[in-house]
């Protein structure tokens, strides 16, 4: 990010902040109203880096219409055994080019997607809910999953999805997100916004997004109700992650109990994490291990052979993403 980008940023967020304030004492439910609108849309899209570009050229390209909203696919391999691919907020697909290329080499086909208001895909805004509805339409496009490999948001949305009919043998969550209300307590301290508005903030969730279902604050966290999930679950969380905290994926784990195990590594953060090769051999070799525990007399317990040695990598400078 170039000092003017951030100069501009900044510039915009202190906007934000004041009129959503400012609002909130002559308006308060305009001013909830507005900051749950703003928090749907990603403050931009991003973009490629090096090497991606032929990554995505190397995958067949698909299409999905969620909410009238064109969502763009990438699919690697022969389509057996899929191993789906599911990113977190203001990231893509592309980002995913490690486990890619892992995941091919031991005979599983990648399913990625660029969620609305991402990557190529169209649209402004995007919610849990979007996202719940297209892994929906992969799953029923190809069948069980190997095994759901998520970042950051899109381990909250991946549980949620799981719980709605979508099956998979294993599931691997890295910088995850467990509770949705921490996401809004986020968004209220990122910007600096009065606790009023952030009351009103989950009045919309709980009227727009999910209206008559007064459990939606527990339902929606990828905690809840771990018996319905049945598949065992691999974490990776960095101890210094500047995003997401360590927290949220301790709090899996002790709800998950043994079905659970989680890694925690050093100077890896939230994004670098997903390109660091123990971190994808580790994560690759949980897959594939729910593929042999599958064979006939085999159980599919939740077995890590070996927790990865992950580098002591000092951290970079750069603002992370969800």
């Amino acid at each position: 990010m170039s000092p003017m980008t951030a100069f501009v940023q900044t510039v915009s967020r202190t906007a934000l902040r004041t009129a959503l304030n400012a609002t909130s004492f002559l308006a308060p439910r305009l001013a909830g109203r507005a900051a749950f609108a703003v928090s749907l849309h990603p403050a931009g899209r991003s973009r490629l880096r090096p090497g991606e570009s032929d990554l995505l050229a190397d995958a067949r390209i698909g299409q999905l219409t969620v909410h009238g909203k064109s969502v763009v696919t990438h699919q690697w391999g022969d389509g057996s055994r899929p191993v789906l691919l599911v990113h977190g907020w203001r990231s893509r697909a592309a980002r995913f080019g490690a486990f890619v290329t892992a995941l091919r080499e031991q005979g599983y086909s990648p399913i990625a997607f660029d969620a609305p208001a991402h990557g190529a895909s169209s649209g402004r805004d995007t919610s849990i809910v979007e996202y719940r509805e297209i892994i929906r339409q992969l799953h029923a496009e190809h069948g069980r999953f190997e095994a759901v490999i998520a970042h950051s948001f899109g381990v909250l949305a991946t549980f949620f999805a799981l719980r709605d009919g979508v099956e998979a043998r294993r599931v691997v969550g890295i910088g995850g997100v467990t509770e949705f209300g921490w996401i809004i307590d986020a968004f209220r301290t990122l910007l600096g916004l009065r606790e009023r508005i952030a009351r009103d903030m989950r009045g919309y969730v709980e009227r727009i997004m999910f209206p008559g279902d007064p459990d939606i604050w527990r339902r929606l966290n990828a905690s809840y109700r771990p018996e319905e999930i049945g598949a065992p679950v691999l974490l990776f969380h960095d101890e210094h992650d500047d995003t997401v905290p360590l927290g949220q994926s301790r709090a899996l784990v002790r709800a998950y109990g043994e079905g659970a195990r989680l890694v925690v590594t050093r100077g890896l953060g939230h994004r670098r994490i997903l390109a660091d090769p123990e971190v994808v051999a580790a994560a690759v070799d949980f897959v594939h291990q729910g593929r042999q525990h599958a064979a006939p007399g085999l159980s599919d317990e939740p077995v890590v052979r070996d927790e990865p040695v992950v580098r002591d990598a000092a951290p970079r400078p750069g603002s992370a993403v969800l």
